[in-house]
């Protein structure tokens, strides 16, 4: 199932639309008789105070880590993750883009497109519950706008202030009705090798150097060796060897 990125200013009005696209798609689910689950995904969830905005070396990043490990582990092909966070930094919009991409799955981003002077008339009016003066101007300074020519922006869908309601109708053809892209080798986790690998090939190569060795000791015009546990590929009369674990071959040397 997709993942669905929520992005904007700081009390741009971002939780508002997430919810509405969370209903949106519980109701849309439970009509259509699936049984694929949505995950909202946000400060409130994850635990974290707007006070970890104010320090960008320490707290913010352990923030931004809390919400990618959190879709990293819900994200799968059956339930729907949306991710309702600033998201304001379009490096971390492109590791979210990444892990969707890793796991097989469509991706868009919903911008909230407030103007910062309504982001913080809107800030204000929620008193304490608010983020302060200094951290709101620090965050809006910081914020890089999401742009659809961006592979990891795209598609995008832009909700305005003055907008009653968000496009769910087309968020849902642009990742349920389309086919997801297909997983590409910088985001394909590279399964691990065996730690073996390497004692084998070398152990191989030596049993191969030794019996040659041992065979031009006493055949000088040259001849057949025997190696237990090799297949020859390729031996052109002992100049080059090229050989895989299989059985008992002849080579000449």
């Amino acid at each position: 199932m997709p993942l669905i990125v929520i992005s904007g200013l700081p009390s741009s009005g971002k939780t508002t639309r997430a919810k509405e696209i969370l209903n949106y798609f519980n109701d849309r689910f439970n009509r259509e008789r699936r049984t694929n689950r949505v995950h909202l995904i946000n400060d409130e969830s994850l635990g974290i105070s707007k006070d970890s905005y104010q320090d960008t070396r320490v707290d913010e990043k352990h923030s931004r880590g809390a919400m990618l490990s959190a879709v990293e582990r819900l994200l799968s092909k059956d339930d729907l993750i949306i991710a309702d966070g600033m998201n304001y930094i379009k490096g971390f919009r492109y590791q979210l883009y990444c892990v969707a991409r890793a796991v097989g799955t469509p991706h868009c981003v919903v911008y909230c497109g407030v103007s910062i002077d309504t982001a913080r008339e809107w800030n204000t009016k929620r008193g304490a519950e608010g983020y302060g003066s200094t951290v709101f101007n620090e965050l809006v300074s910081r914020f890089e706008e999401p742009d659809d020519r961006n592979r990891w922006d795209s598609p995008l869908f832009t909700v305005l202030s003055d907008d009653t309601s968000v496009s769910c109708d087309a968020i849902w053809d642009a990742v349920i009705v389309r086919l997801p892209k297909p997983p590409n080798q910088s985001t394909v986790v590279k399964p691990a090798s065996e730690t073996s690998y390497l004692y084998e090939l070398e152990k191989t190569t030596q049993e191969i150097v030794d019996a040659v060795l041992e065979a031009q000791k006493h055949n000088i015009g040259g001849g057949n060796v025997k190696i237990a546990g090799i297949r020859q590929s390729s031996v052109p009369n002992g100049d080059t060897l090229r050989a895989a674990a299989s059985q008992t071959t002849v080579y000449k040397h």
